[in-house]
């Protein structure tokens, strides 16, 4: 099994300065034993690729289009992550979802897109509020890890991510209990079957430090996808320790 990831998504925050001193904070983490990354939005990647270059912190996209180039206004190809040395790309991400309409479909298509080009997609499953009191929770999960599944075939699932966000968990300060997020991890890792120990699972979803290390005892948990948290390097790298 691969060690640790922990993934900082700084979804639309970040100035020049900020970066930097966030950036300087992370540059010298050791990642013999915790893999760590950052997600800025893509008009930072130039910053983290200068400042982050030599050190053992990935960075990657917070979105790819499915499109390799050609007229899409506001869009980012794969092309062009890989070429600001991009490791990782988030897909499917709620936000985008629910924002911008993405379907399991496009999600997959982009999950696609970007392995074929090198690099490790993300994909972001989570149920709402509503999906969970109604105990659709699996069945969503299930749902939106297939779409995946059947773009690229279950054997090229391996290397790749998958992390599970509650979506009522996101940026509310709310966290799925331990036993909570540890019941849809082991269904996550049972639906992928004997590619399963070959995906890192990550959780997402107000992580912080404090309750970190109790989401990371879970035996499914392979480390977490961190939203505000990640933009504090002391926080971040709080969170990165608990999981060695």
């Amino acid at each position: 099994m691969a060690k640790p990831l922990v993934l900082g998504n700084w979804k639309m925050n970040g100035s020049i300065p900020a970066n930097a001193e966030l950036l300087k904070g992370l540059r010298d983490w050791d990642a013999k034993k915790v893999e760590l990354g950052v997600c800025p939005p893509a008009v930072y990647l130039p910053q983290c690729q200068v400042v982050l270059n030599g050190s053992d912190v990935r960075w990657g996209g917070q979105d790819v289009s499915t499109h390799p180039e050609g007229a899409y206004t506001g869009e980012v190809s794969a092309r062009m992550l890989r070429e600001l040395g991009s490791h990782y790309v988030l897909v499917g991400h709620s936000e985008r979802r629910q924002y911008h309409g993405e379907t399991d479909a496009l999600v997959a298509e982009k999950f696609k897109v970007a392995q074929a080009a090198g690099l490790v997609p993300v994909l972001c499953i989570g149920e709402t509020q509503a999906e969970r009191e109604a105990e659709q929770t699996l069945a969503v999960i299930e749902r939106q890890l297939q779409a995946a599944i059947d773009a690229v075939g279950i054997a090229q699932m391996a290397g790749t991510v998958v992390a599970y966000e509650p979506v009522w968990a996101i940026g509310t300060g709310l966290t799925a209990s331990p036993e909570q997020a540890q019941a849809v991890h082991a269904a996550i890792r049972a639906q992928l079957g004997d590619v399963g120990a070959k995906v890192q699972v990550l959780y997402g979803g107000s992580v912080k430090p404090d309750n970190a290390a109790e989401l990371f005892g879970q035996r499914d948990i392979d480390g977490a996808l961190v939203g505000g948290a990640s933009l504090k390097a002391s926080d971040f790298l709080a969170i990165a320790k608990a999981a060695v």
